[in-house]
């Protein structure tokens, strides 16, 4: 009868020390998930965009050199050990040279609590932007911040991503022309397959 009172505790410690060790490991990520701040995930969102995209493109005002419906390619990648995130952009008719097309580069990353974009332009500037999210999360807006280098043939001003799901989103993106008259452009991205 003595065994029995020191079993059955012991069955029970056995028993319920992985059930409570389980219970904390959980408790602990909602902790972390809590602690995210909202740069975070935004940047955690944005991440999962890593791919090769093609993008259908709208102006407005319209341009020629990139038409209605004209096509172009996205590439988001990962990099720096999850730290930054490229956007690279191509026209999709255009050779492979970024010394003759345009092909701009841009680096999402954070900075403490803020989630930046830094804009590498082929008018030789580069703009950095902040993000603010929506609400729901699925939309990241960057306002410009400031711009280093010549702004003689304009900037990049505003972008906006919006994550529809895993094979979709789009990307708006306002540049300010000389004379700081905006011009829009709308990217409809769908997955590469």
């Amino acid at each position: 009868m003595k065994s029995l009172r020191y079993a059955v505790p012991a069955i029970l410690l056995s028993v319920l020390l992985p059930l409570s060790a389980s219970a904390i490991a959980q408790s602990d990520a909602k902790e972390s998930e809590v602690k995210k701040s909202d740069a975070q995930k935004s940047f955690d969102q944005l991440k999962t965009l890593a791919g090769n995209w093609q993008a259908s493109v709208t102006t407005d005002p319209p341009m020629k050199e990139m038409g209605d419906g004209a096509i172009a390619k996205v590439s988001l990648r990962v990099t720096s050990r999850g730290n930054a995130l490229v956007h690279e952009m191509s026209e999709a008719a255009a050779g492979d040279d970024p010394t003759r097309y345009d092909h701009p580069v841009t680096m999402l990353y954070l900075d403490g609590n803020r989630l930046l974009l830094t804009h590498y332009c082929d008018a030789g500037n580069r703009p950095r932007m902040a993000a603010r999210t929506s609400f729901d999360g699925k939309t990241v807006e960057f306002d410009f911040l400031d711009v280093a280098g010549s702004t003689e043939y304009g900037h990049m001003q505003h972008a906006v991503f919006t994550v529809i799901d895993v094979n979709h989103h789009t990307e708006d993106w306002t540049y300010l022309m000389p004379g700081d008259k905006p011009m829009r452009a709308h990217f409809d991205l769908k997955r590469a397959q």
